[in-house]
């Protein structure tokens, strides 16, 4: 079978430069506008797509700007065909990853383009020899430079909309893909909360009894000591993914710059630490999602000069009926005692009675972490989408 998606992808790959694709880095100002701006025409007509801000979109993939870039590297390359833009992609290379995995491989991610095969794999092609030169062995993804970020190809649940940070795309990516010899490596679960969760009431009895048992306690950050929180819960976070599949510690720097960015757009009530002995052994973080506020701003805080976008986002910010349940862990040796569970009950019953939020966004969890996926459907999670990470030998 491997081998047959190899000849495919070959041959796909000799077709495309045959075929006029013409696949270009994006460098300069010009291009790096061009590389942002791409998915705005592909997604024209899909209702359910939320344009993300330019200016961020920007700042992501700037070397000067984002840590990703101290210790790693990464390279953006455009499909041009007749002088129209007609794909994009990311490669990426985490040195830190792969010492960590003992591993060698690179990974692609802000995969778009339009339904033509050949225009995929011209892309996909340009980031496996971008990997090749640096001596990577496998590429994986859709990934933005590591699972931290944005991540995973949306293979099910297209009739509702991204919730902040997660990806959304048209259903033939994954046939885009499959046919440059990508292979499933590994499914994300994306779960669904609304606001009339009756089983909360006897989890509820249950989570406390085992908190009492278990003597530990939950919290809101406390603002007034952020910086020391915030080491906190950059331990309980490294400690309760270091072993999960895919998995790399974040930086110091790039911990500190997702905090500075989300801190803009979190309710303190919703940013929740669980301790034992004044020790931290769990962190959730919840956001209100963003994506309801961004949507008709098209992307762009600024027209003519003038702060419109910026203006509206401020007004919308305040209706916002939803939010994204995006960081649940918990460290080894503490799993099994109710800790999870109270979280996430913490987090609902805030959401629904102070917050107002009509429904949450549990995402994501990896298909094989049974324990958690569990957990999160027996206090009333439902599964509504699928996102998907493929990998292949290069």
């Amino acid at each position: 079978m491997e081998s047959k998606l190899a000849e495919r992808a070959a041959e796909l790959t000799e077709f495309a430069s045959a075929s006029n694709v013409q696949i270009v880095p994006a460098r300069s100002r010009r291009e790096i506008n061009l590389f942002v701006g791409m998915p705005s025409s592909l997604y024209a007509d899909d209702p359910c797509w939320v344009p993300p801000l330019l200016i961020e979109r920007k700042d992501f993939i700037n070397r000067k700007r984002h840590p990703f870039y101290l210790h790693g590297a990464a390279a953006q390359f455009l499909a041009l065909r007749a002088g129209q833009v007609v794909g994009r992609i990311l490669v990426s290379d985490d040195p830190n990853y792969n010492r960590e995995h003992q591993a060698n491989l690179g990974c692609f991610g802000m995969f778009e383009s339009i339904d033509d095969e050949t225009v995929a794999a011209a892309l996909i092609e340009a980031a496996a020899d971008w990997l090749r030169a640096r001596g990577r062995d496998t590429l994986r993804g859709p990934i933005d430079y590591s699972l931290n970020y944005n991540c995973g190809l949306l293979i099910d649940g297209f009739d509702t909309p991204p919730r902040i940070m997660m990806n959304h795309n048209p259903p033939y990516y994954a046939r885009l893909l499959e046919a440059c010899g990508l292979a499933k490596a590994k499914d994300m679960y994306a779960w669904w909360f609304d606001d009339n969760q009756p089983v909360m009431i006897d989890w509820r009895r249950r989570a406390e009894r085992l908190a009492q048992r278990a003597r530990f306690t939950v919290r809101p950050l406390r603002l007034n000591d952020l910086h020391a929180e915030i080491q906190r819960c950059k331990e309980v976070y490294n400690a309760a993914w270091e072993r999960s599949w895919g998995f790399v510690k974040m930086t110091d720097a790039e911990f500190n710059y997702l905090a500075k960015h989300l801190k803009l757009i979190a309710m303190p009530d919703l940013l929740l630490l669980a301790e034992m002995e004044g020790r931290p052994i769990g962190f959730s973080m919840t956001l209100p999602d963003l994506n309801e506020a961004l949507r008709p701003l098209d992307g762009r805080l600024f027209r003519w000069g003038l702060p419109l976008g910026l203006v509206r986002l401020s007004r919308a910010r305040r209706q916002i009926q939803t939010a994204r349940l995006l960081v649940l862990g918990v460290i080894d040796g503490f799993r099994r005692r109710g800790v999870a569970e109270m979280l996430i009950l913490r987090t609902l019953e805030y959401g629904k009675n102070q917050a107002h939020f009509t429904g949450a966004e549990l995402s994501w969890t990896l298909e094989d972490n049974h324990l958690i996926n569990r957990t999160i459907a027996a206090v009333g999670g439902k599964r509504y989408k699928t996102y998907r990470i493929y990998e292949r030998a290069l």
